[in-house]
């Protein structure tokens, strides 16, 4: 039986973590919530007394416009699963470890990317 103990981020560390997670959870969110208005939004944009051809021309910039925001929304839902992954990785006390390497990935990539999973190791042995 092993003993050895995983180096892990001491809890000042994962408090740090818990707040710069749950702050951009909060902006995610809010983003989200403005992707999905925006692609629900079937307002009409006063098009009806123009020519049919710029109506038409209308209509299809906003259906590409919905498909966009759309899209954006499903971006956004992951990233916020992502981030919320992450807050349970602090609860448990194994965020920041890297789950192909064991190691803890860097202080500054957690920084820029709270919701890391790999290390920048192993992230290019990915390549």
């Amino acid at each position: 039986m092993s003993t050895e103990v995983k180096e892990r981020y001491s809890d000042a560390d994962l408090a740090e973590f818990k707040a710069l997670i749950k702050s951009k959870i909060e902006k995610a969110q809010e983003q989200l919530s403005n992707y999905q208005s925006a692609y629900k939004n079937d307002g009409n944009n006063g098009t009806d007394d123009t020519s049919p051809t710029f109506k038409a021309f209308e209509e299809g910039s906003e259906t590409m416009s919905k498909e966009a925001n759309s899209q954006l929304a499903i971006r956004q839902e992951k990233f916020i699963r992502d981030l919320k992954n992450a807050l349970n990785r602090i609860e448990n006390k194994t965020y920041g470890i890297c789950r192909v390497t064991g190691k803890l990935i860097a202080k500054e990539r957690l920084l820029l990317v709270p919701h890391a999973t790999l290390s920048i190791e192993a992230k290019n042995m990915q390549r």
